[in-house]
């Protein structure tokens, strides 16, 4: 406590594990969203008057599950390998850089088609004779809204994560040197 009766701030050395905890679970969370979203999916069929459905009948919703699965198998061994204490290299953080960039990216993926296909299932389209589904097979549609809502969640955790990881990266290396001279020597260039 200081003079003013407030706490003293806590130097930088004593905020790193709070900050290294912080970005673990932020890493398992998605795991056990991407386990999550992939149960409710497989777990997703219906039989009806009109036949069945399954998620397996779908590659939107394959494509869901299959990336959720990547997801959840990455978020786990980077979980792991961000708790294991090291110094943080240039190339450790290039690897984790560039491997939550396209998890972001895969997890997006996922959830956009499945978005677009959830959507029709609801709406249908007329204009190509597709009609919806979801009056028939109500609590598959619901199954696979709830499982592309946890994808969107995923997404989000692994946006942020990517922040976390470009700013580890890029904060290793200086900032640009401003120049301030305007002028431009021409000389050394052939017309």
């Amino acid at each position: 406590m200081n003079k003013e009766g407030t706490a003293a701030p806590e130097p930088a050395r004593a905020q790193r594990p709070v900050v290294r905890t912080l970005e673990i679970l932020l890493r398992l969370l998605p795991m056990t969203l991407c386990v999550a979203a992939m149960v409710i999916m497989i777990k997703d069929s219906q039989t009806s008057d009109y036949g069945s459905l399954s998620y397996s009948d779908v590659g939107a919703f394959r494509y869901l599950v299959h990336a959720s699965g990547v997801c959840a198998s990455y978020s786990l061994l980077s979980a792991i390998a961000a708790a294991v204490p090291r110094p943080s290299t240039i190339s450790t953080a290039w690897t984790f850089f560039i491997l939550d960039q396209l998890l972001t990216y895969v997890v997006l993926a996922a959830g956009a088609i499945s978005t677009e296909l959830v959507y029709l299932a609801y709406k249908g389209d007329a204009s190509i004779t597709w009609s919806q589904a979801c009056g028939s097979f109500g609590d598959f549609c619901r199954k696979a809204t709830a499982a592309t809502a946890i994808t969107f969640v995923v997404t989000m955790c692994y946006a942020g994560l990517s922040m976390i990881s470009s700013y580890r990266l890029f904060s290793k290396y200086d900032a640009p040197v401003v120049c301030n001279n305007k002028e431009i020597d021409f000389s050394n260039f052939q017309s």
